[in-house]
C-alpha cells in the first residue's frame, strides 16, 4: 500500500503559527520535502522537532520528483513544506501533487497560513471575488504587459512580489 503525501502549510512569519495538526504530521512523517533546508531547520528547531529532510526546490524538483514518489509508492509517508505558507502555491510542490494524483496515492492537505488570505483579509477590500495572480514575469516589457492585464480585473486580486 502506497504511503501519503502531506501537503503542510507553514508559518509565513511569525514560527508560532502553525497548526498542532502540522507538529504533529511533521514529527510522524520519516520524511519531510522542504524548499530550504535552513529555513525549514529552523521552524523544526523552534518546535523541537528533528524531522529527516530533503531539499525540494525549483532547481531539483526534476530529479526529485521520482525520488519522492518511490518512497511514497513503497508504502513511506511524506510531507511537503515550502519556506512560507502553503506548498504548491508558486511552488515547485504543485509537480509533487501533480505526480501524486496521476499514480493514485493519497494526498493529505494540513490547513494553515496563506499568504494570499492574510493579505486579503487585513487589506479590507471585498473577499468576493477575489483573484490570486501568481508571480508577475520579471522581464520589465512582460510584466508591463502582465500588470496592463491585471488592471482590467474590476475585483479584488493579490500577487507574489519576490523581495
Amino acid at each position: 500500500m502506497a504511503g501519503t503525501l502531506y501537503v503542510v502549510a507553514t508559518p509565513i512569519g511569525n514560527l508560532e503559527d502553525i497548526t498542532l495538526r502540522a507538529l504533529r504530521v511533521l514529527r510522524e512523517c520519516p520524511l519531510v520535502a522542504v524548499e530550504d533546508t535552513r529555513r525549514t531547520a529552523k521552524l523544526l528547531s523552534a518546535h523541537g522537532l528533528s524531522a529527516r529532510t530533503v531539499s525540494f526546490h525549483a532547481h531539483n524538483s526534476r530529479a526529485r520528483v521520482p525520488q519522492l514518489l518511490a518512497r511514497l509508492e513503497s508504502g513511506f509517508d511524506v510531507a511537503l513544506v515550502s519556506d512560507a505558507g502553503t506548498p504548491g502555491v508558486s511552488d515547485p510542490g504543485l509537480e509533487l501533487v501533480q505526480a501524486c494524483v496521476e499514480k493514485g496515492i493519497q494526498v493529505d492537505a494540513v490547513p494553515g497560513p496563506s499568504a494570499p488570505l492574510t493579505a486579503l483579509v487585513a487589506s479590507g477590500f471585498p473577499p468576493v471575488p477575489f483573484s490570486f495572480l501568481g508571480f508577475p514575469p520579471r522581464q520589465p516589457g512582460l510584466r508591463a504587459a502582465w500588470l496592463r492585464e491585471a488592471f482590467r480585473t474590476a475585483h479584488t486580486w493579490c500577487f507574489f512580489e519576490a523581495p
